[in-house]
């Protein structure tokens, strides 16, 4: 009974403030709170709000959410275990398959030396020093190996 009366006060009192700021002229507000403040109102006529309470007061109730927290406890670890567990035979073909992914001398240098022609140089530019004009030509030779 309690319940109820503090659901119908709630909704009354969201419904006074939605009504409140219609007058204020913010409708899309205004609309917003009086669907969140009949929220506790449908509860109650549809019986939901009974139906909590004579759960929260059972301990059958109560001895029933135990029962399914330890079998979702249960299912979560079994999945677990299954996730991580495997033979030493798939542990052992998983690990070579990692160690072939990477091409052994994928860490050797993959450019060989520079080669270029006077020709293939743009002809606005000049270098004001010879050394310079090494360390640009092995950007450019980067660059065009990757087709940039």
């Amino acid at each position: 009974m309690i319940a109820e009366t503090v659901c119908s006060a709630v909704a009354a009192a969201g419904l006074g403030i939605a009504a409140v700021t219609a007058y204020r002229k913010r409708f899309l507000a205004a609309t917003r709170i009086a669907a969140y403040s009949l929220v506790p109102l449908g509860l109650v006529m549809t019986g939901v709000v009974d139906w909590l309470a004579d759960t929260a007061f059972s301990p059958t109730a109560w001895a029933g959410f135990a029962v399914l927290g330890l079998s979702w406890v249960l299912f979560s670890t079994t999945r677990a275990v299954e996730r991580r567990r495997g033979t030493r035979k798939e542990r052992r073909a998983a690990r070579g398959a990692q160690q072939e992914a990477v091409a052994p001398t994928a860490s050797a240098p993959s450019l060989g030396p520079a080669t270029r022609t006077p020709a293939a140089r743009p002809a606005g530019r000049t270098r004001a020093t010879g050394s310079a004009g090494e360390d640009f030509s092995d950007i450019e030779a980067i660059l065009k190996k990757h087709g940039i």
